[in-house]
């Protein structure tokens, strides 16, 4: 017989909205959902709830929003709210304290065949090292951070054009599957894991926090890594770049979200000189060109390459060559 279950999300961003979306309309009962406190963000500073909580208050779900996770007044909520599980979707690490409070243990969803991928960004790293395959895996939690016992994975191809984006879409509803599948085996009692193992014949990757140096293209490395470079920053955070307006006779910096690959070789010559094309702008890399279809100026919004070439001369910009 099937154990209907006392759940604790916690969750911030939209990714874990979707998984707790599936939960709220399962047949188990989500006692209470942990996210962020409200933050100022943005050029006005207005304070905004995190999507988690949107969503959160929209269904009358009991919040609660730690400042500290460590703090007594939040251990006490935890354990009075008599959950059977936590379940854990882009949030913070938790304190042992915190995930050893429910008897059938805290469960993780992370976006990548764990034991491959540890870490804040595994969507954006998988691209970037230009993976053809990644997915989701359910575990739980202990000491060190996405090394617990796999319940659960399920993967997914990264075909040659998708973005960050495209991919985090898809792993967020797959993710949803997984944890549901996850709960169910839980509830029926039929759930079972097993220790990670650090080389199943492969050598594994990280994936840590991206920071804007990470994000930065060198137009001397070759046409395969910044097209998955870009794709694999887009839409967020962004790659950048730095190019010179000789009009302004001043650095302005660049932000690339969608691009192409092309067959163009590239002069010896041309090297730094952008060029305009039929359906987008072309940037040399050390072997091709790589075509951008959508960018954003420093201080202004994202637009296609017609938008800022109908502002724009492209002979007025180029690559800042290497010292």
């Amino acid at each position: 017989m099937s154990l209907k279950l006392r759940i604790v999300i916690m969750g911030t961003p939209g990714f874990a909205v979707t998984i707790l979306n599936r939960i709220v309309d399962s047949s188990h009962d989500v006692v209470a959902v942990v996210t962020a406190p409200d933050r100022p963000s943005g050029r006005g500073q207005k304070i905004r709830k995190s999507e988690v909580k949107i969503y959160a208050e929209d269904k009358g779900l009991t919040i609660f929003q730690p400042l500290n996770l460590k703090a007594d007044e939040f251990i006490n909520q935890m354990k009075n709210v008599n959950a059977d599980v936590f379940v854990v979707v882009a949030f913070r690490m938790l304190p042992a304290v915190i995930w050893k409070i429910p008897p059938l243990g805290t469960i993780n969803l992370h976006a990548s065949l764990l034991p491959d991928y540890r870490g804040a960004a595994p969507i954006n790293w998988a691209i970037i090292n230009g993976e053809k395959r990644t997915g989701v895996t359910t575990f739980f939690i202990n000491e060190v951070i996405d090394t617990g016992d796999i319940i659960k994975k399920r993967g997914v191809d990264i075909n040659d054009e998708m973005s960050a984006g495209e991919l985090h879409d898809k792993l967020m509803h797959v993710g949803a599957d997984l944890m549901n599948d996850t709960l169910t085996d839980l509830s029926n009692g039929k759930l079972e894991s097993k220790n990670q193992t650090e080389n199943e014949g492969l050598a594994l990757n990280a994936a840590p926090k991206i920071f804007k140096e990470d994000c930065e293209i060198q137009w001397t490395n070759t046409l395969k890594t910044n097209y998955n470079k870009i794709r694999g920053l887009s839409p967020y955070p962004g790659a950048w770049s730095v190019l010179k307006s000789i009009s302004k006779n001043k650095n302005i910096s660049f932000k690339f979200f969608d691009c192409r690959k092309t067959n163009m070789p590239v002069p010896t010559e041309a090297v730094g000189q952008l060029l305009e094309a039929n359906n987008g702008i072309l940037f040399p890399c050390s072997d091709f060109y790589i075509l951008v279809v959508e960018l954003q100026m420093e201080g202004k919004r994202r637009m296609n390459y017609k938008d800022f070439l109908a502002g724009n001369s492209i002979e007025d910009f180029e690559i800042i060559k290497e010292p």
